[in-house]
């Protein structure tokens, strides 16, 4: 066993070493400083274009996380005379401020994407934009692509535009007080008790939502449910871990970006223009994923069905639900990761699997991924009738590049999570703990505490245990620099 005494443990600079193990370029350089000045002094400068629609006056508000200060979208919603609700997502104009290929945007071509390591934010761009001029903060006016549909009924989304605008944020908010809001488990938030307008906007945006989100899964949009986590933190160190949730917030967010992207992707396709688009391919592990099915007594097609994936899942999560987040995973592995392709004109582009839509782009997040720079970028240049600002050979490198990078932020954000939960972790040892086995190899047993929810290893006690199996855990030693925790088994009762 290995104390390593984690609480003198650096997650800062195991985070920054991290970063540049999986080639990342954390530091930006002088030449993107320069060019952060100069934009920086003209960030009041906010002149109005020819056929940029002034949108200021409508009642805005965002919905993110309680932490996150890059804002990339806000939403406003109004209900039509024939029952269709229009939904309005604004998106952040960051390309009105970074110009495609100065030393900002070269940077954000590089590294695609921030990587949240939980102790530290490395952003694709200066924080002075992605939290600063290009966040769309509350009571700041900000330019912005508008994607505009109309949800019917039934959730059918129609009538899909794309255009410019200037924007103000009313109200910036966040998932769980939103949330337990519309769910009737919490208070209104202050903002929203305060202003019986912006409660009625969220009321009809979570209308338009959960329409669209039953539509979805109706047609196989797959109900998985991995478990995330966040480390709550004093003075900048992590103190405790705890669960992130999904409730009606984020469902509404969820639903209105897949929407937008889809409304975007259409709009390339009927204008016949290159673009890049996300993709989680058909899984070709299905035959997998039929044995996995069968081992629980259910029968799946032979051939990848999303509905029927779903109709089985569903019924496991009513069945099992404390095992439920590991069979997510397993079915998320065996699906295989999405990536971004070029997808040519007149080209069928592959699908989103797991969210049951053919036509899906990003666009909505251009602050942090640099895939929906590039869609912005595609989206303006048609708007304007100007020709595309990239070709083909260029979109297809940038798509495999923005893959890569995804892949390797994953690598990073995982090895943090690892060693955030080894620091918390330290102080507890001796602690026994409810968990359940993930894993048996012929590297060990492992397991998956249930509260706090943290994986590790089962260095003593494992004998005959097996996948789905429940049992009492001891903490006996932890390692943050390897992202190690250990546990022993025992027959202790918690209850």
């Amino acid at each position: 066993m290995h104390s390593n005494h984690a609480s003198h443990f650096n997650l800062a600079a195991a985070a920054h070493a991290a970063m540049i193990e999986h080639g990342f370029q954390p530091d930006f350089s002088s030449a993107a400083a320069a060019e952060l000045a100069a934009i920086e002094a003209q960030a009041g400068t906010l002149a109005a274009a020819d056929g940029v629609i002034d949108l200021r006056s409508l009642l805005w508000s965002s919905i993110d996380n309680d932490t996150s200060k890059d804002l990339d979208q806000i939403e406003w919603a109004e209900q039509l005379p024939d029952g269709r609700i229009r939904v309005l997502v604004g998106v952040a104009d960051v390309d009105a401020r970074v110009a495609q290929g100065t030393s900002i945007d070269r940077h954000a071509q590089s590294e695609t994407t921030s990587v949240y390591t939980g102790v530290v934010v490395f952003p694709m761009l200066p924080t002075a934009l992605s939290e600063g001029v290009t966040s769309l903060n509350e009571n700041e006016d900000r330019a912005a692509v508008v994607i505009e549909f109309a949800v019917d009924g039934e959730g059918g989304v129609s009538g899909g535009k794309v255009y410019r605008a200037l924007v103000r944020n009313r109200a910036q908010l966040a998932y769980p007080s939103v949330g337990a809001w519309l769910d009737g488990s919490g208070e209104a938030p202050p903002k929203v008790a305060a202003n019986r307008d912006l409660a009625a906007q969220l009321r009809l945006q979570d209308a338009a939502a959960q329409r669209m989100e039953g539509c979805r899964f109706q047609h196989g949009a797959l109900d998985l449910e991995t478990i995330q986590t966040r480390p709550v933190l004093a003075s900048d160190q992590p103190i405790a871990i705890a669960p992130i949730l999904k409730n009606r917030a984020t469902i509404l967010i969820e639903e209105f970006m897949v929407a937008a992207n889809g409304v975007v992707a259409r709009t390339f396709e009927n204008a016949g223009l290159a673009s890049i688009r996300r993709v989680v391919r058909t899984p070709k592990r299905w035959p997998r994923i039929v044995e996995l099915a069968a081992a629980r007594g259910a029968t799946l097609p032979a051939d990848p069905d999303s509905k029927a994936l779903n109709d089985f899942l569903l019924a496991q999560k009513q069945k099992d639900p404390d095992h439920f987040p590991d069979l997510s995973l397993t079915v998320i592995k065996l699906m295989g990761p999405g990536e971004y392709v070029l997808v040519k004109p007149n080209e069928t582009a592959p699908g989103h699997f797991g969210l049951a839509v053919e036509d899906y782009t990003h666009s909505t997040a251009p602050n942090r991924r640099f895939p929906d720079v590039v869609t912005q970028r595609l989206v303006k240049a048609w708007i304007a009738g100007t020709p595309s600002p990239y070709s083909e050979d260029l979109l297809n490198a940038i798509a495999q590049r923005c893959t890569e990078r995804e892949d390797a932020a994953r690598k990073v954000e995982r090895e943090m999570h690892k060693r955030i939960a080894a620091v918390v972790l330290e102080k507890h040892i001796g602690q026994s703990y409810r968990a359940i086995v993930t894993g048996v190899n012929h590297y060990g047993t492992f397991v998956r505490t249930l509260d706090p929810h943290v994986e590790g290893m089962l260095v003593s006690g494992g004998k005959g245990l097996d996948v789905g199996d429940k049992l009492t855990v001891r903490l006996v030693d932890t390692d943050p620099a390897r992202g190690f925790i250990d546990f022993a088994a025992h027959s202790g009762d918690l209850s």
